[in-house]
Order: structure tokens, then C-alpha cells, then sequence
């Protein structure tokens, strides 16, 4: 136990105010809008599953992540509280949701997301009035349940409201055929992708008959990065439950897993929020492969977007990212905060934590998946 918590400072939420923008209501609960029509905002119960769905299938700006069954997903997984509210007109009808997860622990705190673990959340609705209702009634809940924040991972900006924006979605657009990506790419980056096949190297596409090849690769990965590993029972339970959005792929030299990809489409978008390659083939160019292997597959699905996932701007991911053409597209996390407090940041790049990092990076993986996902499930 002592171990678990020495360990897990690295990975403390710090209060900082970088990235953050100042605005007039502190706390982030705006005035009313005067245009804002009267509805109920209620906490949804299995018996409206459905029509939550209907909602958001139909919302331009929803994502993979509003589906309703995100939920069970969670809660199957971590066992947290979730709090998912509706706004209902006086007929009945949704007019707007917002899904909310709890998460509490002695380490980490008390507070709500929307949503964590994913990349996107936040409120949808028939208009930003609505959604402001939303959140302002998210905000009262907090109150009630003496949470320390909400963060709600929005794709759009909000006035009067704490927001950090530091975190970007890299969006590549994609043609109708792949030899027209492949073209447009640099000579060196056509090298690099054709290195590794020359060298032997394969990719297999599947579902959850190749998580345990995936998970290899993703804990290893994971713990060489100094960084808590997802439970298995995580990635099993999303390809349980979203079967039609859900592919692996699996690259190997010689037979063995070196390098995976857990990809999730929604609409006409291909997105891989998880990715890893093993260290020592990394020089092989491994990942150049098996990136390209996902976004020639995305687009004989017939994807338009290939989302490479969030990243912090000018970091390495975000280079790795950028070279194959994807654009920044700005994220916005907007928060409440109790009682005036500074935005809550997690930062493993602090040189406090070098410590910590490099302790952890000597751990057995065996160790790794037993402490890593008692830590992970509490950080958003």
C-alpha cells in the first residue's frame, strides 16, 4: 500500500495557472442567458437510455463518446458514480445531454468529467443556451455533492467560463484512395513506411481476438513511458460493447506483437485514442507502418477524418502526428471550480517527478498491471 502511494504522486493533480484563460465569473457558473428557454434538467435512468441515444445520434457535433453506452462501459469497468443529465422541454422531449462521471479517491480527489479517460465530452444541446443550462445544473450538482471541480472536455469555446486550451485533436483529411495519400507524402516518409515490410514486418487487422497481443505491446509501452497501464477488462469491455466501432491492429517482426492500434470509427471518422510500439524495434520504423497500415484501412472504409488523437501543442507526439499532414484543431476544457481554486493539471513533465518516473520505469510489467490500473481508474 505504501508502495501504490509513493508511486502515485507522480501522477497528482498540480494546481497551475498556465494555459488557462481569465474570465469574470471565477467559479464558472455564468449568468443566465435572457434568451434561455424554461426546461427540466433531469438524471436520466435506464428507462431513457433510448431516447438519450436518439439525441445524440442525430447531433451534428456528437461524438463516438456521447453514446449511451459509455456509461456501463465505465461504470462495468471502474464502478465509478455517473451523473448523465438531460434537458427535457415541457412535452417531454430531449433538448439537450450532458454526461458526467464522479471520481474519488484519497490521492486524486473528488471531482466530475466529461467525460474521462476519452478525449472528447461536454454538453450537447439544440443550442449554447441550453447547454449553458446544462452545465450551470452540473455545476449545482458539484455543489451539492462537494466535488472540488468539473471538467468538461468541449470541442467549442464558452464565455464565462475557467478554460484551459494547451490540448489539441490532430485531424488528418483524408482522400478517396489511399495510393493519392501515399503520393502527397515526402520521399522520406514513404522511405520510412516501407522500411519495416522489407524487413518482414506484417499488420493484422481484428477484433477482440487480438486485445491480448494489443495489451502486450500497450503495457510494455506503458510502463517504459514511467505511465499507469488501463486494466485489461477496459479495452475488452468497449470491444464487447461498441463491436461495430472497434478495430485492432497488431504489427509483428518475426511473429511477434511489436506495435498496436485500438481504433474506434464514428461516422466518417477513424480515431486512435491508443497506440504503442515496443522501444527496442522502434528504430525498425515500426510505427511509421503501422500508422499508415490504419489509415489505409480508414480509408477503404470509407473515412474522411483520420483523428490522431489529443496531444499537447509542440510536443513530440504532436510532431509525430504533424508530419503525416494532420492540422491542430483546438480543443477547449472548461471548468468549475469550487471556492475559487486554480485549474487542476496533471504534469509528469515536472523534474520533481524524476524521480518517480524512473522507479516506476524499473518495475516489472507483471507489477505494473497489478498497481497501474488501481492508480489509473482515479485520473481523468
Amino acid at each position: 500500500q505504501e508502495t501504490l502511494r509513493e508511486l502515485s504522486r507522480l501522477f497528482a493533480d498540480e494546481h497551475v495557472a498556465a494555459a488557462q484563460r481569465t474570465c469574470p465569473h471565477p467559479t464558472g457558473v455564468a449568468d443566465r442567458e435572457p434568451n434561455a428557454p424554461d426546461l427540466r434538467v433531469l438524471e436520466i435512468t435506464d428507462r431513457d437510455n433510448s431516447e438519450w441515444d436518439n439525441y445524440a445520434r442525430e447531433h451534428s457535433r456528437a461524438r463516438l463518446y456521447h453514446d449511451i453506452r459509455w456509461r456501463s462501459t465505465i461504470t462495468q469497468t471502474f464502478g465509478h458514480e455517473t451523473h448523465y443529465l438531460s434537458a427535457r422541454d415541457e412535452d417531454g422531449h430531449v433538448r439537450g445531454v450532458l454526461p458526467l462521471v464522479r471520481q474519488r479517491s484519497r490521492l486524486f480527489g473528488n471531482f466530475l468529467t466529461s467525460l474521462p479517460f476519452l478525449n472528447y465530452g461536454g454538453a450537447l444541446a439544440d443550442n449554447r443556451d441550453i447547454e449553458l443550462q446544462l452545465m450551470r445544473a452540473a455545476a449545482q450538482l458539484a455543489a451539492q455533492q462537494k466535488v472540488s471541480h468539473i471538467e468538461f472536455r468541449d470541442t467549442v469555446p464558452r464565455d464565462g467560463w475557467q478554460c484551459r486550451d494547451d490540448k489539441v485533436s490532430m485531424q488528418l483529411a483524408l482522400p478517396g484512395e489511399a495510393s493519392t495519400l501515399f503520393a502527397g507524402f515526402g520521399s522520406k516518409l514513404r522511405a520510412q513506411i516501407r522500411r519495416p515490410e522489407r524487413d518482414g514486418a506484417t499488420t493484422k487487422f481484428g477484433g477482440i481476438e487480438l486485445l491480448d497481443d494489443f495489451y502486450t505491446v500497450f503495457a510494455h509501452n506503458m510502463r517504459d513511458l514511467g505511465t499507469p497501464v488501463y486494466a485489461k477488462r477496459w479495452f475488452a469491455a468497449i470491444c464487447s460493447n461498441f463491436t461495430d466501432q472497434t478495430t485492432i491492429a497488431v504489427a509483428r517482426i518475426g511473429g511477434r506483437p511489436v506495435g498496436a492500434a485500438f481504433l474506434m470509427r464514428h461516422r466518417d471518422t477513424m480515431e486512435v485514442p491508443w497506440a504503442s510500439t515496443l522501444r527496442s524495434v522502434n528504430s525498425s520504423g515500426i510505427n511509421m507502418l503501422l500508422y499508415w497500415r490504419c489509415l489505409e484501412r480508414s480509408i477503404a472504409l470509407g473515412c474522411r477524418v483520420f483523428d490522431f488523437g489529443r496531444s499537447s501543442r509542440g510536443n513530440g507526439t504532436y510532431r509525430f502526428k504533424a508530419q503525416w499532414g494532420a492540422q491542430a484543431v483546438p480543443l477547449y476544457w472548461h471548468y468549475w471550480l469550487r471556492d475559487d481554486a486554480a485549474l487542476p493539471k496533471l504534469n509528469p513533465d515536472n523534474p520533481r517527478y524524476r524521480l518517480a518516473i524512473a522507479a516506476w520505469q524499473r518495475l516489472p510489467i507483471w507489477v505494473t498491471k497489478i498497481i497501474g490500473p488501481a492508480i489509473v481508474r482515479s485520473i481523468p
